[in-house]
């Protein structure tokens, strides 16, 4: 007989609450808080960056796996059924069957895709999980203020119909990359699911992703929105969305981080 215990394995996001619609998800989990904040801190360089990069988004995917991939039975004959017929385990599992993709947004996102595609073909099927490439970077007028991004290559494996397609890019600061990588993945297919994966995001990025892709669904470690009024900040998250700010006028996320892409690669250009 099965154990009625495993029946069903629920999983439940520990999370913070907002007012930003059920898309977002911004993750309460004071370990990682502490790696972030470590990450963040402008005296941590290279070797420990980079570590601390693996940790957070090996801890980020499991999160994101557990709360959106699809499950199923799985009938597991253990080493004790040579003796015992009782020792046959029963127990939903991840279904591994459906294929993902892991997109590498040059240059920030570059080593969290690695770590996310490396863990993914461990407990996925390796001959339908793969990983994209896109050169993207932002794009700015004379004042030096963001205007969008520019796509200048990508290596785009093939189609995303029925695929779970992650973005694992550590700073959603203007939404920009995620609004032109959508466009144009949303051109090779129909995917079951678009998760971004974030350390850090601002109020303008959701609201950009909101009405540009409203069928992202988002999980972030940090909100960052510290050049909001006093009132906002006081509240609850999404309260006086109008009154919150997180991206100074050269749109960079404060208190932020500093450029990841510039971090993790040790290449301030």
């Amino acid at each position: 007989m099965s154990d009625s215990q495993y029946l069903s394995v629920p999983y439940h996001v520990s999370e913070r609450e907002h007012h930003y619609g059920k898309n977002v998800h911004l993750i309460s989990d004071p370990f990682l808080h502490s790696h972030l904040a470590q990450l963040c801190s402008e005296e941590t360089f290279q070797p420990v960056i980079n570590e601390l990069v693996t940790t957070l988004y090996s801890a980020l995917l499991k999160i994101v796996v557990n709360a959106e991939f699809p499950q199923k039975m799985k009938q597991t004959i253990s080493r004790m059924a040579s003796t015992h017929p009782e020792g046959i385990f029963n127990s939903p599992i991840i279904d591994s069957s459906i294929p993902v993709v892991s997109v590498n947004l040059a240059r920030a996102g570059t080593l969290p895709s690695h770590i996310c595609y490396n863990a993914l073909n461990y407990f996925m099927n390796p001959k339908t999980t793969r990983q994209d490439h896109i050169s993207i970077a932002r794009r700015t007028g004379a004042d030096h203020k963001v205007t969008g991004s520019e796509v200048s290559g990508h290596k785009i494996g093939g189609t995303v119909d029925h695929s779970i397609v992650l973005f694992p890019d550590p700073m959603g600061a203007t939404g920009s990359t995620l609004v032109e990588a959508l466009d144009l993945y949303k051109r090779h297919g129909h995917a079951l699911k678009y998760i971004a994966i974030h350390c850090i995001i601002t109020p303008e990025y959701i609201k950009k992703i909101q009405e540009k892709h409203p069928d992202l669904i988002i999980y972030a470690l940090r909100l960052d929105r510290g050049l909001s009024s006093a009132k906002a900040l006081k509240e609850i998250p999404g309260t006086h969305w109008d009154e919150e700010r997180g991206l100074n006028d050269n749109q960079y996320i404060v208190p932020g981080g500093g450029g990841f892409g510039e971090i993790i690669n040790n290449a301030f250009v």
